[in-house]
């Protein structure tokens, strides 16, 4: 006999099954990740149309199967229409639904990163474009603080010592390393094999990082505007800090994004497709920075 239960659950991920359903990979607070089909839903008339769309949350009676659970009912709580009227809002949000895919667990609760993703995509939603980049990074280090791996960006992940980036020298660069945690100063001997060997007899802070992959370098102002996130205080319900989009160049927030998606790439084993047109939908995005002065 098949066993029914409720769960509230946002659809994260949607896909055509059969010939005229939906399987949908749902975060639900109560029972964690799960993948269910809406029967029907494809349908001019189905019921389940809107409501197995991209971001809507559903209070759900589902009816568990051996692989795939079924949809029996859904009413819809939320649906968040802002982001489907915006290109750079969809793909901001469906970048960090692939993160949070990728910590998300099924058959266990998992309240807070339901909370946390449900917040995010409010704060989205009423965003000005020129706040978007600020949503995608602040929201990406929420994410990776609730999973434990936020990057260490105040102190060198090898020598422990302060990092002060002088944002006036255009030539000054810092290591970005997720197999380190986090920024790894870019200096020591020459690089020469004999060098490497030397340097880790001589057990250097060098030759210790070697053995780390660096995914990317960062400027100062990019590594400044990392430390002014400050993700080891992160809290899902930290405000997010508007007050930087005015403060730093909207290629400075482009490439703080590429470094922190190489970065949790490295570290999941896993691409955030989503990413694809973040660069494009980024371009087209007002600079502030550029238009005050």
């Amino acid at each position: 006999m098949s066993r029914t239960y409720k769960a509230t659950g946002i659809n994260l991920k949607s896909m055509p099954f059969g010939e005229a359903d939906r399987l949908l990979t749902i975060l639900t607070r109560e029972q964690g990740l799960v993948r269910a089909v809406a029967p029907g839903c494809r349908k001019p008339k189905s019921k389940l149309g809107g409501r197995s769309a991209l971001f809507v949350v559903n209070d759900l009676m589902l009816v568990q199967g051996r692989s795939l659970d079924k949809i029996a009912q859904a009413e819809t709580l939320e649906s968040y229409p802002g982001l489907s009227q915006n290109l750079a809002k969809l793909t901001t949000s469906q970048y960090l639904a692939e993160l949070t895919l990728y910590q998300a667990l099924s058959g266990q609760p998992q309240t807070e990163l339901w909370d946390l993703f449900c917040q995010q995509l409010t704060q989205l939603q009423t965003a000005t474009p020129a706040q978007i980049p600020c949503c995608l990074i602040h929201g990406t280090l929420q994410l990776l603080a609730w999973a434990g791996i936020a990057p260490q960006v105040h102190t060198c992940c090898l020598t422990h010592k302060p990092l002060a980036p002088p944002i006036t020298n255009p030539t000054w660069r810092v290591g970005f390393s997720a197999s380190a945690g986090g920024a790894v100063t870019l200096t020591g001997p020459p690089r020469p094999s004999t060098a490497i060997q030397k340097a880790a007899e001589q057990g250097s802070i060098y030759a210790v990082a070697t053995e780390h992959r660096v995914q990317g370098k960062l400027s100062a102002q990019e590594l400044a505007l990392l430390q002014d996130l400050n993700p080891a205080d992160i809290q899902p319900t930290s405000p997010l800090p508007f007050s930087l989009v005015t403060a730093y160049p909207l290629a400075i927030w482009q490439g703080v994004e590429s470094a922190l998606r190489r970065y949790a790439e490295a570290y999941f084993e896993r691409p955030i497709r989503s990413a694809a047109l973040i660069d494009t939908c980024f371009t087209a995005l007002p600079d502030l920075t550029s238009v005050s002065s």
